[in-house]
């Protein structure tokens, strides 16, 4: 019952929204789905079985008839054939008689032959010619004395020469009975030959079949038209019910499609469509009215209880409203409410909805509801933005008022109103021009610019009786109307004097300047010349520097023979290769040479590293390289002296990716700074040795627990010849040179070295190569490195090999 009220309640929207007679079952959707009935139901669910048997059953139909035709055909050729043979031999048979009884025997040609016409005209029926019948009679010698129908090209020929030789009906005559033939001209009959009695000659009948069967073919034809015309007709017939079944299903489709479209523009465009049984108190939504309110999508009707529940109760009563519509008789209706969404938020609706009657006389209030809460939303931030606009002309310090395009007041602030001293009746929106110049006080004094009529934009400064300056700005808006704005410069014309008075004053310093000038040029070519003086003292400083560091390397190698000596004797000495010393104290003073000349064979050392560095003389032998097993190995070195010196050496290795560097310079780098951690380290303390990888660079940090170094000489530490300590306090032997051939080593490789340190606490010295060294020298030119071979299989072959091209341009020998 309730299905049936649905569907008569949603009448007019059928009339609308749906004119397809083929809607296929699964476009049916919403209220489309509540129209359908159940006969239209069935037939669509049986269209596919009638689309796939009705060519069946026409092609059945043709096929039944074509055969039923054919055999019937047959049947009456054979019936036609029959009784044209019936008829021949009939006929044979009537003339034998005859011409038996009237035919003269011995007779002469042309007596047989006028007896024979005479008999044949008065014994022949009308009939017995028709359909091409022909009757011949020939003579006992077989010579045709008379035709019927007569034709003289007949008379005179033979008849076995007519039928052709060897004829059995020519010899056997009425005992062969009708049989088919081919006559002398190629056609084919049907004849037979009986013999007279008395030896009078014979009679022959034939007949073509072209005639026999001249009725039957024009029935053939006529069958065969009707068959054409009847399948052209049923073929035009299947062909209309595809085309029309195919137009329908193309209608479908284009409905869904349509309906789709609609159904997005509805979404898209946050509105939806509604059907109101004002009768039935019944209403449809469109699926787009749930998305707004974002709901699920619902295909039953909707009750005026269930939709009072969700309208706020302050803007609609439905059924007041359904009242009124019905008692009034009023045709449209525009309403305005809010309505619940789904998370408990109220969407602003605006409905627009008109009277339309279905079929039963029953009112629907059909029409489109809108999602307006946006622009509920923009309407109120533009009220508070006016608001706030209004504010903010109030609260700004100059004096401001703007007219529409036919020179109306839009709004001023208090400013303009006190200055021209209006009234607030005066000010209202909507004054005209003239009415507020005639009631405003002009407290101008005098003006500088144009006043008059403008037609863009103008500025011009007005001073006011009580001796303020202001400049009035004029600009034409958009809309025809025009903006001004009365700004005060009161302060701007006293600094504008003040300023008129500063430029007499610089006009004076200028001329002061002026005789300055000449002084500073003066100065200048001075300061020219002993830049000159300073650049040859500097080249001359820079030669003794080389000088001094050749000499120094020099000497230290000069030094480093008979140390060597001195070292080596001392050892022999110490162990008693030739024999005893004697005395222990000589054992002592060997044991003091020993570590004395050591110690000096160190210090020489270093002095040349640090000579050849700054002389330039250091040559890089780069070569694949694992700092691992490089910083490895130096820590094995130092081991023994920190165990004598009760250190902990820790030890963190992560650099085993290979590397192109100069691994004596490494191995030095690392046993410098190893030497310095430990030196300065009291006992019990630590030193850590890390290693690491960064991207493309090989991190090495040194950090041990020792004395520090203060912040102030972190600057200076790592130049030749720096310590911490004077000459007075220090209590650790060293010539200074460790961290600065540490630093120059690292330097040539293209890397860096920093120094962070805590005085008290501990010093962390971090290293950082790069994985392909690029050799520089100390004054920045590149250094010399020697050709070295990494093998094929290394990573790094192709990189050595650029630091091979590289070092065969050297620059510094």
């Amino acid at each position: 019952m309730a299905r049936a009220d649905s569907a008569n309640a949603s009448s007019g929207w059928r009339s609308l929204f749906f004119k397809s007679a083929a809607e296929p079952e699964g476009a049916l959707k919403g209220h489309a789905r509540l129209l359908a009935q159940p006969a239209y139901r069935r037939l669509v669910q049986a269209e596919p079985i009638f689309r796939r048997s009705i060519p069946v059953l026409i092609a059945v139909f043709l096929l039944v008839v074509g055969v039923a035709r054919v055999t019937n055909l047959a049947e009456r050729r054979d019936e036609t054939g029959a009784t044209a043979r019936d008829m021949i031999a009939m006929l044979a048979e009537t003339l034998d008689a005859t011409l038996s009884a009237s035919a003269p025997e011995d007779a002469t040609a042309e007596g047989y032959a006028t007896a024979v016409r005479t008999a044949l005209r008065e014994a022949l029926p009308p009939s017995a010619t028709s359909d091409g019948r022909m009757i011949l009679v020939a003579d006992v010698d077989g010579e045709i004395q008379a035709t019927a129908p007569e034709d003289s090209a007949l008379v005179g020929q033979n008849l076995a020469a007519l039928f052709g030789p060897g004829q059995p009906m020519v010899v056997f005559g009425e005992r062969a009975g009708v049989l088919p033939m081919t006559l002398g001209d190629g056609r084919e009959a049907f004849a037979t030959v009986h013999h007279l009695a008395g030896a009078r000659g014979s009679v022959a009948v034939y007949q073509p079949t072209d005639q026999i069967f001249l009725n039957w073919r024009r029935d053939v034809s006529m069958n065969v038209s009707l068959f054409i015309g009847t399948s052209c007709i049923l073929i035009v017939m299947v062909y209309a019910f595809f085309a029309q079944t195919s137009r329908a299903t193309e209608a479908d489709r284009i409905y869904a499609a349509t309906q789709i479209r609609v159904d997005t523009a509805l979404r898209r465009g946050r509105c939806g469509l509604w059907d109101w049984d004002l009768a039935r108190g019944r209403l449809f939504w469109s699926p787009s009215m749930y998305v707004i309110l974002g709901m699920q999508p619902n295909q039953d009707l909707m009750g005026f209880s269930e939709l009072q529940a969700m309208i706020h109760q302050d803007d609609m009563d439905l059924y007041s409203l359904a009242r009124d519509i019905l008692e009034t008789g009023q045709n449209a209706a525009d309403l305005e409410f809010r309505i619940r969404h789904a998370d408990g938020n109220w969407v602003w609706l605006r409905a627009r909805l008109e009277i339309v009657r279905d079929r039963d006389g029953a009112p629907h209030l059909i029409g489109i509801a809108v999602d307006v809460t946006e622009q509920k939303r923009l309407a109120e931030m533009t009220a508070t933005a006016d608001l706030r606009l209004r504010d903010a002309i109030e609260t700004i310090s100059e004096a401001f008022v703007l007219w529409d395009d036919d020179n109306r007041l839009v709004m001023c602030n208090s400013k303009y109103q006190s200055l021209h001293q209006l009234s607030d009746t005066v000010t209202r929106p909507g004054t005209p021009y003239d009415a507020v110049m005639v009631s405003a006080r002009q407290p101008v004094v005098q003006s500088h610019g144009k006043m008059g009529d403008f037609s863009g934009e103008r500025s011009y400064e007005a001073q006011l009786e009580d001796g303020r300056w202001l400049q009035i700005n004029e600009r034409r808006t958009k809309d025809g109307g025009f903006v001004s704005v009365g700004t005060d410069i009161t302060e701007l014309k006293r600094h504008e004097e003040r300023l008129l008075d500063s430029e007499r004053r610089l006009m004076a310093t200028v001329a002061d300047l002026r005789q300055s000038r000449h002084q500073m040029q003066l100065q200048t070519s001075q300061l020219v010349e002993l830049a000159e003086k300073y650049a040859e003292e500097k080249a001359r400083a820079e030669a003794a520097n080389r000088a001094k560091s050749e000499f120094l390397a020099s000497m230290s190698h000069e030094l480093r023979t008979p140390l060597n000596a001195i070292i080596g004797f001392s050892e022999i000495m110490r162990s008693g290769m030739f024999g005893d010393l004697g005395s222990p104290k000589y054992d002592e003073y060997c044991r003091d040479i020993h570590e004395s000349g050591t110690y000096l064979l160190n210090v020489i050392s270093d002095i040349l590293d640090m000579s050849k560095i700054e002389a330039g003389r250091v040559n890089l032998s780069l070569d694949s390289v694992v700092l691992d097993d490089v910083i490895a190995d130096s820590t094995r070195i130092m081991t023994p002296q920190a165990e004598d010196r009760k250190i902990r050496l820790v030890t963190s290795f992560e650099a085993s990716l290979p590397m192109v560097a100069d691994r004596r310079a490494i191995k030095q780098v690392a046993l410098n700074l190893l030497s310095n951690a430990l030196k300065f380290t009291p006992m019990n303390g630590s030193v850590t040795v890390s290693t690491a990888v960064q991207g493309q660079m090989m991190m090495l940090t040194v950090a041990d627990t020792g004395i520090g170094i203060p912040a102030h000489a972190l600057q200076q530490l790592g130049q030749p010849f720096v310590q911490v300590e004077n000459q007075l306090t220090r209590k650790h032997p060293g010539s200074g040179l460790g961290l600065a051939i540490a630093r120059s080593l690292v330097e040539l490789h293209g890397g860096s070295m920093t120094i962070e340190s805590s005085e008290g606490i501990g010093t962390t010295v971090t290293v950082r190569f790069p994985r392909i060294a690029a050799p520089t020298a100390s004054d920045g030119t590149a250094a010399v490195a020697e050709q070295t071979t990494v093998p094929a299989s290394s990573g790094l072959a192709r990189a050595v090999a650029v630091a091979n091209a590289r070092s065969a341009s050297r620059s510094v020998h």
